[in-house]
């Protein structure tokens, strides 16, 4: 298992989710990949698309104008 990181910083819907889908594609099982965004609805939109597509929100943290998604890619 290795840890990823993506910056998908000062972007808004959709890409945010597009970013994560294409970065995942990259990953293999059992990967992280830790999703840094500003848009507030990365907050929904990405645990659906990993809810959709079998991958699991291990943990999101939302800090002012950060928000950390980390995904265990399946």
């Amino acid at each position: 298992m290795t840890t990823y990181t993506l910056d998908a910083s000062n972007t808004l819907c959709p890409l945010p989710v597009i970013k994560t889908q294409n970065r995942i594609a990259e990953l293999q099982p059992g990967d992280l990949l830790e999703v840094t965004c500003t848009d507030p609805g990365a907050l929904n939109d990405i645990p659906a698309w990993c809810r959709i597509n079998d991958h699991k929100v291990v943990s999101t943290s939302d800090d002012d104008d950060k928000i950390i998604i980390t995904i265990k890619v399946s």
